[in-house]
């Protein structure tokens, strides 16, 4: 018996196969993780867990931010430390669907950038050498706004939703900054908040009524009311040096990431109370939850390795490895 085959019909049928696997690779969500010792992100597919594309960055790169249509991705370049410490002073553009940098800002004198966040077609970032924040317009390829904190190693930066309220944790000063927009000549006003003993990590709640600062030396976290700003509970969780903070979406947990310990340390945050301490290797670093809250990505820097773990279950179930050093995180919807 002889078939005879519809060329249009079997063409038709191949365009729909390859317009169908474009789209649904195009809309797989990816896991961005910065690799410190190799000056490179690494590109996670999270549907098979596996590190599909590596992009060289600039040097020792910390944090990274990605803009909301998940086109272009931001990188602080924070530079070296050590007998040749050499001060990072650039923020690294990558082209996500080109997989390549096509821009290293460079930032003049503002030195160690670290803390970023995009945000309204911008990106804020902190600037710790320079007790600053400020702020990266892509459009014009320029810095068009800065704020100084007057506080010692400004590392991370928070945005309210309505981008109205700036958090900072200022590390070597002890304490959390709060800018809120306002009639000054500035357009902004500073609120310094005494926090713990080197407030590194830190969170907004997600109805933002508090402010958490995980406290990297004396294993607390303090909880500062956004309204009064004030700390109104000090808790000890007995971390040895909190690195992150992270709210689950709906607000039930949080999580902190210990790096002297190596342990992910998560609460309740309705009860305030520890309520398990999961080791995932050395060095936990950076944290980050999907919108779907159903799993935590904790990058274990010394490992060389991203765990996961089900907030279900509140159990280790996977690991990635990524690159040398892995820390900072974001998730990107397509």
């Amino acid at each position: 018996m002889t078939y005879y085959v519809s060329w249009s019909r079997l063409w038709t049928g191949l365009a729909t196969l390859v317009m169908t696997t474009s789209l649904s690779t195009a809309q797989s969500p990816s896991l961005l993780v910065l690799n410190k010792d190799d000056n490179a992100l690494a590109i996670v597919d999270l549907s098979t867990l596996k590190v599909v594309a590596t992009i060289p960055t600039g040097v020792a790169p910390h944090e990274i931010t990605a803009s909301a249509d998940g086109k272009f991705a931001f990188v602080s370049n924070y530079g070296t430390f050590g007998s040749n410490a050499s001060p990072g002073h650039t923020i690294s553009v990558i082209d996500l669907a080109a997989r390549k940098e096509i821009r290293e800002v460079d930032l003049g004198a503002l030195r160690r950038p670290h803390g970023i966040e995009y945000a309204d077609g911008e990106v804020y970032f902190t600037a710790e050498l320079n007790k600053t924040i400020a702020r990266y317009d892509p459009t014009t390829n320029k810095v068009d706004w800065i704020m100084g904190t007057g506080q010692g190693r400004t590392h991370m930066l928070f945005l309210s939703q309505d981008r109205k309220k700036i958090f900072t944790s200022n590390v070597d000063s002890g304490t959390v900054s709060v800018f809120e927009k306002s009639s000054d000549p500035s357009g902004w006003m500073a609120t310094v908040i005494p926090a713990g003993r080197g407030p590194e990590g830190g969170s907004l709640s997600p109805d933002e009524k508090e402010f958490w600062a995980a406290n990297s030396g004396d294993g607390s976290v303090s909880i500062i009311d956004v309204a009064s700003k004030k700390v109104t509970q000090t808790i000890d969780v007995q971390t040895k040096h909190s690195n992150r903070l992270k709210f689950t979406p709906d607000g039930a947990m949080v999580l902190i990431s210990d790096l002297g310990s190596g342990d992910v340390v998560i609460l309740n945050a309705k009860a305030r109370q520890v309520i398990k301490r999961i080791n995932v290797g050395r060095n936990a670093e950076g944290i980050l939850i999907p919108p779907d809250g159903g799993r935590a990505f904790v990058a274990a820097s010394a490992g060389g390795k991203v765990v996961i773990i089900d907030l279900k279950t509140l159990q280790i179930t996977g690991e990635i490895p990524t690159g040398k050093g892995p820390d900072g995180m974001v998730w990107v919807p397509r």
